[in-house]
Order: structure tokens, then C-alpha cells, then sequence
């Protein structure tokens, strides 16, 4: 059995889209990343014949939360005003963290939509969506 004590430091965990660093991060869960699709759809036959058909489908999103005082919300912003060519930028999520660090990437990343915006007597938050064409998780 493992007793060893390990440590985690947020601060080791980064986001940058298009190859600017995503700063101004809202407290709790502030980030995640998810495929579309399974990899793989399982059928199973009349006499249970087990059979997995691959997915091609690599697709997923990367989510984060920011404060309504983050200076990366106006590059978002704008961002998500292009069109075309000029709206795919890259995207990763790097964790440097020694135990459990990894690397979600994509080359191919949209901003899905501006974030909500709403104000009231405490800081609130923009939550943001990145469609990515092909995202990838390498484990550190």
C-alpha cells in the first residue's frame, strides 16, 4: 500500500488558447475538457457475440470559468467575434503538476459563443466553451 503524501498546486495548471495564457481563474472547478463520443459503441449479438466499432471522433470541448475581473475575458471577446480561418486558434490545457499532470490540446479551437454576462453586488463569472476538432490527452 502507498502512504506517500502528494501535493497539488492549481497554479501549475494552465490554460492557453491561441498561444496566450488564460488568466483571472473563478474559484472551484474552473476548468474541464471532455470528448463528444465515447471511443468506442458497443453491440452485442442474439447469441452474445460481443462486438466494439471504433469512433472517429475526436471532437470534444474545453470549459473554464473566469472572473468578470479577468483581463483574458476582452481577448475571449474578441475571439469570438471572428469568423472563418481567423476564429481556429490552438488550445491546451497544460498540468504540470508531478502527480497527475497532463496535456489536453487541440490545433483546431473555436470559441463556441461570448460568455453570458451578468453583474451584481459580488465579482461574478464568465464561463466560456472551446469546440476543438481533435482533442488529444497525453499524460504527463
Amino acid at each position: 500500500m502507498d502512504n506517500a503524501v502528494r501535493t497539488y498546486d492549481s497554479k501549475d495548471c494552465n490554460l492557453v488558447v491561441g498561444g496566450v495564457v488564460i488568466t483571472g481563474m473563478a474559484e472551484g472547478t474552473w476548468i474541464s475538457a471532455e470528448r463528444s463520443e465515447d471511443d468506442f459503441t458497443e453491440h452485442v449479438g442474439a447469441h452474445g457475440e460481443v462486438t466494439l466499432a471504433e469512433s472517429n471522433n475526436f471532437t470534444g470541448e474545453i470549459t473554464f470559468t473566469l472572473e468578470a475581473t479577468s483581463p483574458s475575458n476582452n481577448y475571449l471577446y474578441d475571439l469570438a467575434k471572428r469568423r472563418g480561418d481567423r476564429a481556429i486558434v490552438s488550445a491546451a490545457i497544460v498540468d504540470t503538476n508531478e502527480h497527475g499532470g497532463i496535456r489536453i490540446s487541440s490545433e483546431q479551437s473555436r470559441v463556441r459563443r461570448p460568455a453570458n454576462w451578468e453583474s451584481g453586488p459580488e465579482v461574478t463569472q464568465r464561463e466560456w466553451t472551446l469546440f476543438s476538432a481533435r482533442l488529444e490527452f497525453d499524460p504527463n
